[in-house]
């Protein structure tokens, strides 16, 4: 007897099964297509969106927790009620726990932020490190509850480079694709963070990817989109701040003030980056020099923070409370100045002490305070030609935050997104412009891209000096029994010369080499401490040159693609 044959709903299920898991391969293998890569970014903005979501929930949550207040946004007031070893014993406790966490998850007991993000894009082909940055969202998500003095967008954008780097490894994702999804996470976390659709699309691609490839663009759009509608779902389509009303905008007499105002903005955003750095330096040497262990630092750091907080307790937290109070123009100037002096302070102490946190909301209240004080003094100055002093806390909100973001457009844009007013255009873009310029040439065009350079990785001077760092010497190399390979006695002449490179080195230390030798190749050895040099092969010059090129090519094709 026959057996019956399956129904058509069974042979279509079978088909569909077979189908999917065929796609998977396909996926896994060869990467996915135009649409299913549009699919994915959508999935990927998603889980970004909501990672955002809880991040902030959680400080909201945790700060409410320590500090017993009902409402988070005016934490400075409330500790000013607090018992006086309670502001101290808080942020102490906090970077405590902060540097147990850093010091068993990570292996130089630092946070991870946006800086490794680009360095992964650049570098990695679109991978950031997981173990790192999940140990170091949650040292962060305790920072920043505990009143560290840095921003949530730092921790929340890796965090977002750990989603996209857990997919790009599940998919096989090659690095123009990891790349991409690293963007669409970026952007959804950003959006997320701080309901700021346009300004997280294009922070990914002017920050993180740092091009403007047509390719890319659709995907993270769609990214981008998907973390706002999860804000909006929980926030509403309400802004960060209310402004105060602007009566009479005298723009046209008022542009050379905006002028000024970029440049002393400028020099402002120099000063806090030259701060920071500056506190990493001294942590440094003091960690050195009195040998505390590596875990103590952040406590160090909290208590420095604590204690500044009993006489000024504005630096606690993200300062949400001051920029608003900056906005709307209710600081007086020497109020401006004094809170502008000890944010600077408190950033330093926070991020030289290693507790975690992003610069971006400390560069925004930094801005706006200075801002407001410029303005305040151009009004006084100056009355009749001049409009209100919150439009000068507002240019110099964005101008500083540009300049230490080195991204003059997307933080233009999300200046409006977070004020919802889009009338004073002409006064932030002149002095976000002004302020880029000056600081760029100042240090190496950003934050983030000189925290690299101090690292001995030049992202900031473009492909053309970090591919080299990318190409092993030992990959490029051609062995001993290549038909090709160089002479031996002819590598060992060069060894015995000194004229050679260890196989774990790039092509970044070899072609200095080449440029000071004139030598066709260079032999390629094995070093250890107590034994002679081992050959492995040699490096040629035009194997060098070629992988350097390739590189080159691929990288022109990505970013006009």
């Amino acid at each position: 007897m026959s057996e019956p044959s399956p129904s058509f709903l069974s042979q279509q299920l079978s088909m569909a099964v077979t189908s999917c898991k065929q796609g998977w391969q396909v996926i896994r293998t060869r990467g996915p297509g135009k649409i299913t890569f549009w699919f994915i970014a959508l999935l990927i903005g998603i889980a970004a969106g909501f990672a955002a979501l809880l991040f902030r929930k959680g400080i909201n949550w945790l700060q409410a927790a320590f500090y017993g207040t009902e409402d988070v946004q005016y934490l400075h007031s409330f500790i000013s009620g607090l018992n006086w070893y309670w502001v101290v014993l808080i942020p102490t406790v906090g970077g405590l726990i902060v540097g147990l966490i850093l010091h068993h998850f990570t292996n130089d007991a630092r946070a991870r932020s946006v800086g490794d993000v680009i360095l992964g894009a650049a570098l990695h082909d679109g991978r950031v490190e997981t173990r790192a940055g999940i140990a170091s969202a949650f040292a962060s998500l305790i920072t920043l509850s505990t009143g560290g003095s840095s921003g949530r967008e730092g921790p929340v954008v890796h965090i977002a480079g750990v989603i996209s780097t857990w997919v790009s490894n599940r998919i096989n994702a090659d690095g123009i694709t990891g790349r991409d999804l690293l963007g669409c996470a970026v952007a959804a976390a950003v959006s997320a963070s701080f309901n700021a659709p346009i300004a997280g699309a294009l922070f990914a691609l002017e920050v993180v990817l740092r091009h403007f490839a047509v390719h890319a663009f659709a995907p993270i759009v769609i990214a981008s989109v998907a973390g706002t509608v999860i804000n909006r779902i929980e926030f509403g389509g309400v802004t960060e701040f209310t402004l105060a009303e602007y009566v009479d905008l005298q723009f046209y007499a008022e542009l050379p003030a905006f002028l000024l105002l970029g440049l002393t903005c400028g020099l402002v955003s120099v000063a806090l980056m030259r701060s920071m750095f500056w506190a990493e330096d001294f942590g440094n040497y003091l960690q050195a020099k009195t040998g505390w262990p590596r875990w103590l630092r952040p406590a160090v750091a909290g208590a420095l923070l604590g204690i500044l907080a009993l006489w000024f307790p504005h630096i606690i937290g993200v300062g949400y409370e001051t920029m608003s109070l900056a906005l709307t123009g209710e600081l007086a100037l020497h109020e401006a100045v004094v809170f502008a002096i000890l944010k600077v302070a408190a950033v330093a102490i926070t991020l030289g002490g290693r507790m975690g946190g992003g610069v971006f909301s400390p560069s925004l209240m930094l801005g706006a305070l200075t801002g407001l004080g410029f303005g305040l003094i151009a009004t006084g100055v100056f009355p009749d030609v001049s409009g209100s002093s919150s439009l000068y806390a507002l240019a110099g909100m964005g101008a500083v935050a540009a300049a230490v973001l080195g991204a003059p457009i997307s933080t233009t844009l999300i200046v409006f997104e977070l004020t919802g007013d889009w009338q004073t255009g002409l006064a932030v873009m002149v002095t976000v412009s002004m302020s880029t310029a000056l600081a760029s040439r100042i240090v190496d065009r950003s934050f983030f891209l000189t925290q690299m350079e101090r690292r001995g990785i030049h992202l900031a001077a473009g492909p053309q000096a970090y591919l080299l760092a990318m190409f092993m010497v030992a990959r490029i190399m051609r062995r001993p029994d290549d038909p090709r390979a160089a002479e031996e006695d002819a590598c060992w002449d060069l060894i015995n010369e000194g004229t050679y490179i260890d196989g774990t080195a790039t092509l970044e230390a070899a072609m200095p080499i080449f440029d000071s030798t004139g030598a066709r190749f260079i032999p390629v050895v094995t070093l250890s401490a107590d034994a002679p040099p081992e050959l492995m092969g040699a490096l040629f010059h035009v194997d060098a040159l070629k992988a350097y090129n390739r590189a080159l090519a691929a990288t022109a094709a990505e970013e006009h693609s």
